[in-house]
């Protein structure tokens, strides 16, 4: 009976030791890494048209530079400076490349404006001379560097600028009198920031702060009696714009980032 009972609990010990050989001998589970989330970015690469509308004002200067003041008043190296205000708009071409969430840019803009103003000088009578100036339209090229918050960004521009400028007078007072005018145009440069959101991979708006100043140009207005020229120094500078913008960019679908 005691020898049964042994024969047992040896096959029992046998069957235990192979079933643990048996389990030591299996393949560990596999272990998966749970994949890094994923998430959506705004592309701003790509090309866009769009137009932009608001304000701006300019600082209009003018200083006689003739050697009579024969005709308009003035002496030599005297003038007026006046600034003046009006609507701001027009249309903008441009080109973004991104680098993680940095945007460069190259952009163009046309800009019509409605700034101008008059002055009156009284010297010799209540309707002597009256001058009158009109900035009509800006041009900029600028490069562009942001920074992207996904569909934010939020960048500095800066580069070329240029304005078409209008200044005449008429004297109307004499015993000298005669009328004038000329149109130049101005190089200088601009400086600006903005910020703009993209509504779709498409469509975006934003908001923008420029300003810009030109260079001297000499204007030849009129003749009262040969050979006196009524020449003027003429500078439109500080000019400085508000706008809302609206653009439409050529581009691809959104990029995913891990």
């Amino acid at each position: 009976m005691i020898r049964a009972k042994s024969v047992a609990a040896l096959a029992v010990a046998a069957t235990l030791g192979v079933g643990a050989a048996s389990a030591a001998d299996l393949a560990p589970w596999p272990y998966t890494k749970a994949p890094a989330l994923s998430y959506a970015t705004y592309n701003w690469a790509g090309l866009y048209v769009g137009g932009h509308l608001g304000g701006s004002s300019t600082n209009e200067s003018w200083t006689n530079t003739a050697t009579t003041a024969a005709f308009g008043d003035l002496r030599p190296f005297q003038g007026f400076a006046q600034r003046g205000a009006g609507v701001f708009g027009g249309g903008q071409l441009g080109y973004n490349w991104q680098a993680s969430n940095y945007v460069f840019g190259l952009e163009g803009m046309v800009s019509g404006m409605d700034n101008h103003g008059s002055v009156l000088n009284t010297a010799f009578g209540a309707k002597d001379d009256v001058f009158s100036w009109r900035a009509n339209l800006m041009a900029t090229v600028t490069g562009r560097v942001g920074y992207a918050a996904n569909n934010n960004l939020f960048y500095f521009k800066g580069g070329y600028a240029g304005i078409n400028n209008h200044l005449a007078v008429s004297d109307v007072v004499g015993p000298f009198v005669g009328s004038g005018s000329a149109t130049q145009w101005h190089n200088g440069w601009t400086v600006g920031a903005g910020w703009e959101y993209g509504l779709t991979q498409n469509w975006i708006v934003g908001l923008e702060y420029d300003y810009a100043t030109f260079q001297t140009e000499s204007y030849e207005l009129g003749r009262a009696v040969a050979p006196a020229v009524y020449t003027f120094d003429t500078k439109p500078h500080d000019l400085q714009s508000v706008v809302a913008r609206l653009s439409y960019k050529f581009s691809g679908p959104l990029v995913a980032k891990y």
